[in-house]
């Protein structure tokens, strides 16, 4: 009976596991079909209004009409801001093969809010790449990072970012212009510790791993190294499974100095000999600070071969308008190059 009780446990198991990807599928293509509808009837919209050169504001009679009529015939679903965003889903995605079987209509919903096509396209694409959640696009979305990202590269960059979202290929593309890390809710003036830091970053170690993108997997904190017969600990451990490397991460509260990189430049030197593995590439360090002298930097990393980024991070949101200007000096700029070629 015993051997019986076993084989029947194991029975329900299989069953049961059977019936949750049953219902995984079935729920992923009642969403691609809810989405695909949508964006028909937003086609629909677009052509009535072509036809009888009908304004698609948001406040127009259109609008107000079509949702009071829908819902009488057809019951919830109709507001008027639904049918508006199924009208900008269509706009926005006018061929029906670039919308996402990942993406559920509150994920477009959110996406849609971009100020940018550059914007929409990078989001749609990279939320389909990590499987975001709602929740994560939107801390996202509110932390800037098609911005950020943009922000350290060039025109040509940008439109690849737009079109086939954020790709870590080389230890470069890990680093953003600038880390927020508001999750931590350390007030701006607060004179807090690095320990204090590192504690909060491990306490939040899964929107931390989410600011930090794909491909980062944590190993441990205060990491321990004897070295010459000294003992020596970096602050965060990770392996990265795209760079195939180990990762280390220093933490400062204030400005990275030289001894700052030297520091890493040994940590890395005892990781290369000691904990890399065949198969293994180069480790890389990240050293995180609220700011950097870009002289005494440029002077100590002159002559290290090894893989140091040196980022700074930010304990709030960053300002929407403050970027967006940036980015679009950026084009600008890269447009007046093109120009004078």
């Amino acid at each position: 009976m015993e051997i019986q009780n076993n084989q029947y446990r194991q029975l329900i198991d299989q069953i049961g596991n059977l019936l949750a990807v049953g219902r995984a599928k079935v729920a992923q293509e009642v969403n691609t079909i809810l989405v695909q509808t949508y964006w028909e009837i937003g086609k629909y919209i677009v052509e009535f209004e072509q036809h009888g050169n009908e304004k698609a504001e948001y406040g127009s009679q259109l609008f107000d009409k079509l949702s009071k009529d829908l819902t009488n015939a057809y019951g919830k679903g109709f507001s008027r801001s639904n049918l508006f965003q199924m009208r900008l889903l269509y706009v926005k995605y006018p061929k029906i093969q670039t919308l996402s079987g990942f993406l559920t209509w509150s994920h477009y919903l959110e996406i849609l809010k971009s100020d940018s096509d550059l914007e929409i396209g990078f989001y749609s694409k990279q939320t389909e790449k990590e499987r975001w959640s709602v929740r994560e696009l939107k801390r996202q979305m509110k932390s800037m990072l098609f911005h950020r990202l943009a922000l350290s590269t060039d025109k040509e960059g940008v439109l690849k970012l737009a079109k086939e979202g954020h790709e870590v290929q080389q230890p470069e593309d890990l680093l953003k212009d600038h880390f927020v890390l508001e999750f931590l809710n350390i007030p701006e003036q607060y004179q807090y510790l690095e320990s204090e830091l590192e504690e909060k970053l491990i306490n939040n170690l899964q929107q931390f791993l989410l600011e930090l993108g794909k491909g980062f997997a944590f190993i441990g904190r205060q990491y321990r190294m004897s070295i010459g017969g000294k003992h020596f600990r970096v602050d965060l451990l990770f392996y990265h499974r795209i760079l195939k490397c180990f990762v280390l991460i220093d933490l400062k509260k204030g400005e990275i100095d030289h001894q700052d990189i030297g520091q890493m430049n040994l940590y890395l030197n005892y990781f290369k000999k000691e904990e890399s593995t065949e198969g293994d590439n180069e480790p890389v360090g990240i050293i995180l600070g609220t700011y950097k002298n870009h002289i005494l930097v440029e002077y100590a990393t002159a002559s290290i071969t090894n893989q140091i980024l040196l980022a700074k991070y930010q304990l709030y949101l960053p300002d929407k308008e403050t970027l967006a200007a940036k980015l679009n000096l950026l084009l600008e700029q890269n447009l007046g190059d093109e120009g004078e070629e």
